[in-house]
């Protein structure tokens, strides 16, 4: 088993930049590929960046390359996305998932979830 806690959401202009954490204890995280996903009131959860077990390997959808960067910390058993040039358009829960071994950019094939994190981008 793999907890994931995330925290960092909160209340930004456009424009402006946050940063998730995703606290990960439990299963051995450097085990776990790590994705970020997102909720849209009425819509439902997609992909947003993906990250493989040692970093090496990240995926992004369209909407945000060039804007958002996946990382983590094997050490700190911690997983990061830096939100950067935000657009309203980015509000929605956040959700960080792990899964063993593989990165994906899948949904279904994430074992673990967190609670999720509100974004929301408005002035």
């Amino acid at each position: 088993q793999v907890q994931l806690a995330e925290s960092g959401g909160g209340l930004v202009q456009p424009g402006g930049s946050l940063r998730l954490s995703c606290a990960a204890s439990g299963r051995t995280f450097s085990n776990c590929a790590m994705g970020w996903f997102r909720q849209a009131p009425g819509k439902e959860r997609e992909f947003v960046a993906a990250i493989s077990r040692y970093g090496g390997t990240t995926y992004y959808a369209d909407s945000v390359k060039g804007r958002f960067t996946i990382s983590r910390d094997n050490a700190k058993n911690t997983g990061y996305l830096q939100m950067n040039s935000l657009k309203p358009e980015d509000t929605g829960i956040y959700f960080c998932a792990a899964r063993r071994v593989a990165v994906s950019t899948r949904r279904e094939e994430y074992d673990y979830w967190g609670q999720g994190t509100q974004v929301t981008v408005s002035s």
